[in-house]
């Protein structure tokens, strides 16, 4: 049988489906094949249990005649908007299985009622419970790590990320001088690195201009899959909920992460897909005090001593 598993928004979100694909390659013999967005195209080809991949273009009418030349059996969508749903009804997939929400599901012969918005689980738990759509005989559970990093774990070392974010993470976030004050901390014990992503230029020039202390810039990542590589090397990733983040559940990475005090922005929705123990997971507000920095950084003296 195949089947397409599309997820084409950002890349936190299109993490949070990856478990999809790996208990579908784990419990059958199905083909799978991904339709992404162009940023996870390199990343979502690195994967062993995902078969082929699809861009996904604004070429709507091409992207049509490519999906409908694999003669797709089904269609599990995390995500959905109008186009999608054009774009999947055109290509006449028998059944198209996705969230009961927004007008876009009536281009869906199968919808599940979820209310993600009342955030009794994660994100990618949402997404595992589509399969029951499909085959209520599979196990949702998935091995850890997605990300099949054996020979790069060889190589972890002692140092710490701190990713400072940008834009609208920065309501669940630390100030940049918080995020100094604490990687400052860190690096009397260890070696820290700050780490870049090419929208990060603001951000990047105040931690510059302010750093005080040894630390190394790393904004010189070749592509995401290079970052996340980067990433699995590392002892802990410290960042807010932004993609990087997942990048380090996929690798089973430990991460101190910061979230937003609304629920739809917590922890309880978008913790990441690693194992629950290596997680480090902090609601900070927009106005927090002292007494949060201060919980912060005993956790991260304790995950270094530990």
């Amino acid at each position: 049988m195949n089947i397409l598993i599309t997820r084409h928004d950002k890349i936190g979100d299109f993490i949070t489906m990856l478990p999809v694909c790996k208990v579908l390659k784990e419990q059958s013999n199905h083909k799978i094949v991904m339709l992404v967005a162009k940023v996870n195209v390199a990343l979502a080809k690195e994967l062993d249990f995902i078969d082929e991949v699809i861009e996904y273009t604004k070429d709507t009418k091409a992207l049509v005649q490519t999906i409908k030349s694999y003669n797709f059996d089904v269609s599990i969508s995390g995500y959905i908007d109008t186009s999608l749903g054009k774009i999947l009804f055109k290509s006449r997939i028998p059944k198209r299985i996705a969230p009961a929400t927004k007008i876009a599901q009536i281009f869906f012969n199968k919808r599940v009622k979820q209310r993600r918005s009342e955030v009794k689980k994660r994100e990618f738990e949402y997404n595992l419970d589509l399969l029951k759509a499909f085959d209520n005989n599979l196990t949702l559970n998935f091995k850890r790590p997605l990300l099949n990093v054996d020979s790069i774990s060889s190589n972890k070392k002692p140092f710490i990320i701190f990713h400072t974010g940008f834009g609208g993470s920065s309501d669940g976030n630390l100030t940049l001088d918080d995020y100094l004050k604490l990687a400052k901390k860190a690096s009397e014990h260890t070696e820290v690195v700050f780490s870049f992503g090419p929208d990060d230029d603001e951000s990047k020039a105040y931690i510059k201009k302010h750093l005080n202390f040894k630390a190394n810039i790393r904004d010189d990542f070749k592509s995401l899959l290079d970052f996340t590589h980067f990433i699995a090397t590392s002892k802990l990733f410290v960042s807010t909920s932004t993609g990087p983040m997942h990048l380090a559940g996929m690798s089973n990475t430990p991460t101190l992460s910061f979230f937003g005090a609304n629920l739809f922005a917590s922890a309880k929705r978008w913790g990441t897909i690693s194992d629950e123990n290596l997680q480090h997971n902090f609601t900070v507000e927009a106005d927090y005090g002292v007494e949060v920095y201060k919980e912060i950084e005993e956790k991260l003296m304790d995950i270094i001593n530990g």
